[in-house]
This record gives structure tokens, sequence and C-alpha cells, in this order.
């Protein structure tokens, strides 16, 4: 796990086109450490690629290998599912099983996670098939914008106005015909819209009112799970009602472009192509799954625990789920769990939950040698982010090699003597370092700042030796 970062993966290629190796070297640029884990997960990926070139026949009876990850918390388990995420051209999501409940209970049910999945598939066809019509609908936009610019009435005061300003009232007088004429004018709209200078003139076009009512409809799913489109069921009943509104051109723009997809995108071939995407190669992340580690013989709050195993494990064998899209089969869909295990152990899950994740990987504590790595090596790791964020503000920081040796020493102490967060506990140390530069950045004469090891000690030996105040601190 290492640092959580926004950034986007720069390889240039898909991750159904990667071989095993060059899914851990993207992994590599982010993770540090936990080869095995990432040797796991791109063995399990690439063997979904390969399945699909497979015959038909061979390949419904090849099942997804699923994955368990066993470490504690802070080592890299969620990370590795970020960057698959940031890599993965598939449906890909992540939930936590703490989220589920056993039916009859209030909460969750554990198939919302593959309604959600199939939201995030619908989403990301939509998104692909917007690209391809992006041309087509600009045409479209652009059409339509020049005619509210250039109202075919003559007599539209708005018309003079706007040729005026182009100076084309003298055309007749030259002997060109109207219809050229009007041509022209268009054409230098046209360029005008193009060049931005038209983007704060005001025009006028209907618009449909989204006031939609809200109907919710109470169910043993819960409200949110119903999975029942009101707009489909009750079709056009509340889309009837348009008004004419005054907007910008820019803001007609984004409006019209919006109309013009769903104009143009068939949603039921969206729809159809998500549901296979989901089937094939979907991919959900269950994260803290020894949170629902355990036998029947709980009382209170633990009851449910054996109940939630109970409803995952058809979902993970192979089931049949209902969603508004349509129905989604389970069987081909990549599974990885993970959990810290501290309390509980992977043989508390049922027997039957076990057999359906046959891959089991423990990723390594952190030493402090991986902290200077995490520090340094990933793509935009911590230092570099305390580097730039300063840097904003004309202050340059300074890491000496010593220091960052000292950091990863504090990081290592604290979690030795407080509770092990892996490398999370390196948030908390460089926030508690940087705390003074960050606090007087804009006001500071000397704007580069020198981090050593004697900085290093004197903002974190007191706070690190007093164990109570570092329990709270850091």
């Amino acid at each position: 796990m290492v640092i959580y970062l926004s950034g986007e993966v720069d390889d240039e290629l898909s991750l159904d086109e990667m071989s095993p190796r060059q899914i851990v070297a993207a992994l590599d640029k982010y993770v540090v450490g936990q080869n095995a884990a990432k040797r796991a997960v791109a063995i399990a990926l690439r063997n979904r690629v390969r399945r699909q070139k497979l015959p038909p026949d061979m390949a419904a009876d090849v099942m997804p290998k699923n994955i368990i990850m066993i470490g504690s918390t802070g080592v890299g388990k969620t990370e590795i599912a970020r960057r698959l995420a940031k890599l993965s051209s598939s449906p890909f999501i992540k939930v936590e099983a703490s989220k589920f409940t056993e039916v009859g209970y209030v909460g969750r049910d554990v198939e919302s996670m593959i309604r959600d999945l199939t939201e995030i598939a619908v989403e990301m066809v939509r998104s692909q098939k917007s690209k391809e019509i992006a041309a087509k609908a600009e045409h479209n936009v652009e059409e339509r914008l020049l005619d509210l610019l250039l109202p075919p009435s003559k007599s539209s005061s708005s018309y003079f106005d706007i040729t005026e300003e182009l100076d084309t009232a003298n055309a007749n007088a030259n002997g060109v015909k109207v219809d050229d004429n009007s041509q022209r004018t268009r054409e230098k709209f046209r360029q005008q819209l193009r060049d931005g200078k038209l983007a704060n003139r005001m025009v006028e076009i209907e618009v449909h009112e989204r006031n939609f009512p809200t109907i919710e409809l109470a169910g043993p799913q819960g409200v949110e799970e119903m999975g029942i489109n009101m707009k489909d069921m009750l079709g056009n009943i509340f889309q009837g009602k348009t008004k004419m509104r005054k907007m910008r051109v820019d803001e007609a723009t984004e409006y019209l472009m919006q109309e013009e997809e769903e104009r143009l995108i068939d949603m039921d071939s969206v729809a159809r192509t998500a549901l296979e995407r989901v089937e094939s190669a979907g991919i959900i992340f269950l994260d803290e799954i020894d949170k629902i580690a355990g036998r029947e013989g709980g009382h209170g709050p633990d009851v449910s625990r054996e109940g939630v195993q109970r409803d995952i494990l058809p979902i993970v064998e192979g089931t049949t789920v209902n969603t508004r899209y349509g129905m989604v089969r389970t069987d081909h869909i990549l599974f990885i769990a993970a959990g810290a295990f501290h309390v509980s152990k992977p043989s508390d899950l049922i027997p039957e939950l076990q057999g359906r994740f046959p891959i089991r990987v423990e990723l390594e504590s952190l030493t402090v040698a991986d902290f200077e790595r995490i520090l340094t090596e990933p793509k935009n790791s911590l230092i570099k982010q305390y580097k730039a964020l300063l840097e904003t503000e004309g202050i340059e920081l300074e890491f000496r090699s010593d220091a960052i040796s000292a950091i990863a020493q504090f990081a290592g102490q604290v979690n030795q003597s407080t509770e092990d967060i892996g490398a999370r506990r390196l948030h908390t140390i460089v926030e508690k370092l940087l705390e003074q530069i960050s606090f007087e950045g804009p006001d500071l004469e000397e704007k580069t700042q020198i981090i050593d090891e004697n900085y290093v000690n004197s903002m974190l030996s007191d706070t690190v030796k007093d164990q109570d105040l570092s329990r709270y601190i850091l």
C-alpha cells in the first residue's frame, strides 16, 4: 500500500494487452514490495484474458481463481486494488464486506455489489459511445446554435443586429444572391462560434423540465436497492413539459451536447454490452473480509456474520442477479478478497466460502528499509507530493538522505511501540514533521528549507519518546 495517490497510470497498453510481467512492472511504480501478491493478481487477470480466447464450450467451464490477500493494515492490499482500478479497462469495484448484513437485517444486501458493478460498466460503455459519436454530436449542436443565432425570419431584430455586426447589409446592392449571402454569413458565424467569440451571447432554447417526482418503494432490499427505473415504468408522463430559457452560448452548447448524446446513443445497446463485460471481465475487490469471519455461537452484533458469508457464497460461486439493465450471471466475475485477520483467521470463514478462494497470498509486514523506499521510489511518493504542494507558494523543500532514513526509523519505532498501521504511519510522521513549514509557508523569508537528520530529530524526538503523547499524535 503505500501511498494513496490520484495520479493516472500512463501506460499505453490496456490491462488486457499486458503480460503478467508488465502488470507487475506497472504496479511496481506505485506499490513497494509485496511481489507475491502482485504476481498472484497478475496471473489471475491474465488467465481471464486467456479464457476469453478459448472455445465457448471450454471457456464456460474455466472458473476464475479467486484470491484472498492476508496482511496487516497498511501493507498494500487496498493500494494494489486502487492501482488495478487505474490499469483496468474492465468493470471494477471495491466494496467493504463489513457494509453488508444478512437478509432480514437492516442494511445493504450482498447483491448490491453486482448492481453497483453493472452501473459502473454501463457508465464505462456510455462514455466510450460518447467519444465515438462526439464529432457528429458537435456538428449537430453547432448547426442548432447557428439556427438560433441566425433565425430565418429577416424581420427579426436580432437578425439585423447580428448582420450589421458582420457588415453584410449591403450584400444585395452588390448583386449577390440572398441565399449565397446568408450562407456566407452563416459560415462567418460558424468560425466565430468555433473561436469562442460568441460564448457570451445570449440565446433562447427549449429545455425539458427535469423535476421528476420522487417515489420511494419500501422493500426487503432497501429503498436504494430496488433497482426499479421509475422513468421506464411511467414512460414520458413527466417528460412532456418544456420551457424556454435564456442562457449563454457556452452554457447552451453543454446542454445541447447532452441532448444530442441522449438522442444518438442507443442505451439498449449500451446495456447489453455492459452486461456482457460484467459477466466476462468484471472484477470485485472485497475488502475487510476478516470482519465477517466467524462461526455460529456469537451474540449481539456478531450473530449475522455467518449469515453474511452464506449470502456472499452464491454470488462468488455463481448465481443470477437482477439489475435494472437485466440479469447478470456472476460465474466468471473475478473476486479478490482482503483482510488483516488480526482477531480472526481465514479458517474462521465457513468452509464453502474458503473453497471459493483457492489462492491465498500473505503480504509481508513493512520494514524500515521498505519505508525508505516508499518515501522516495513511487511515481508520486509522499516526499514528492509535499515538495510539489509547497512549491506552489515558492518554497523549495530539500530532503537529505539522512532525513529520509530518520523518518523511516521513527515510523518503524512508533509502529512497534503503538499500533502497527504500516505505511499509513508515514503520513502522520511527515505531516507532523512539516507542520511548522506548512503553517508559515507564505510568510517564510527563507524560501529554501533543508530537511536533514537534525531537523527531523528536533521536530519528532520528543513526541516519539513520550509514549502517551505519540499514541494520540502519531
